[in-house]
């Protein structure tokens, strides 16, 4: 009788979720595995198997090389910046300020808007708002579109996701800030512990679980950025601040290589997987409990 039970519970509740996982992760996984070993155009019905061909493209594709790299550079500044400014907020707004609610509530909403929304809105910023204060100001730093110049739209690509991510890390670090012992805080300011003490010592190591699971969501999402590239710069100026995501897409849909493409994904895809098991299993051995 509970083994009968066992498995109907299984079917209503297990069933409807691994159902969707197959059809919607495993499933076009391996099919895109499959892609890779083709020459599909994205129309043709006709699929020749190509072998290897296409991961020899894919090494021979500077661009696509060149935008890694970009990305890469992206990853670092908006992982560093992300978790630095989160960490230091959430301490802030655990410390039992005036409206602190509030301001939680404020720094997440930026999280509830599309990427694609807030690249457009950011557009207007940086290429209207910023160019009237440099007009008004005199300021060099605003005097032109921070979109027209390499260097400047790869910081503004930095600054919107910070601006959007940091919200979301925010109430993880909260979460992990309200579940601290108080008890171990209380002893360790009874035993003489200063400020940055406690803090390397104590907090640091007792908040290592939240930041294993931040470290880890901005890493697979600044990876995996698209929407605000696309909406933001769209790879401009001269295709300089176009990342590999972006550039997967466009070599599978735009130039309809899709076999190329999907070797482009599939290796950024072991790229994001290698790094982000690594971060998850340095972090987690970092972790202690109170």
């Amino acid at each position: 009788m509970k083994s009968s039970n066992k498995g109907k519970d299984f079917c209503v509740f297990a069933l409807p979720g691994l159902f969707c996982f197959l059809a919607v992760v495993m499933v076009p996984f391996i099919y895109g595995i499959y892609l890779t070993l083709t020459d599909w155009n994205g129309v043709s019905s006709v699929k020749n198997f190509v072998g290897l061909s296409n991961f020899a493209a894919v090494m021979r594709d500077a661009q696509f090389w060149k935008s890694l790299l970009l990305t890469f550079k992206y990853v670092i500044a908006v992982v560093v910046l992300v978790n630095v400014i989160a960490f230091l907020l959430a301490y802030i707004l655990t410390r039992g300020i005036k409206g602190q609610n509030f301001f939680r509530a404020g720094f997440f909403t930026p999280n509830l808007i599309g990427g694609i929304v807030l690249g457009y809105i950011w557009q207007f910023v940086f290429s209207r708002v910023f160019v009237s204060i440099g007009e008004t100001t005199g300021w060099s730093l605003f005097e032109i579109s921070w979109l027209s110049t390499p260097n400047k739209a790869f910081a503004a690509l930095v600054l919107v996701s910070v601006w959007q991510l940091a919200g979301y890390m925010i109430l993880i670090y909260v979460a992990g800030f309200m579940g601290l012992s108080e008890d171990v805080l209380e002893a360790a300011s009874i035993d003489g512990a200063s400020g940055w003490v406690k803090m390397k010592n104590i907090i640091l190591p007792l908040m290592m679980s939240s930041v294993t699971i931040c470290l880890f969501l901005t890493l697979s999402r600044a990876f995996m950025v698209y929407d605000v590239n696309l909406s933001l710069t769209g790879g401009a100026p001269y295709g300089t601040t176009e990342m590999a995501a972006m550039h997967v897409y466009e070599k599978a849909f735009t130039s309809r290589q899709f076999g190329v493409g999907q070797a482009e994904a599939f290796i950024l895809f072991i790229i994001v997987a290698c790094i982000s098991g690594i971060q998850v299993y340095t972090t987690k051995k970092r972790e202690v409990e109170a």
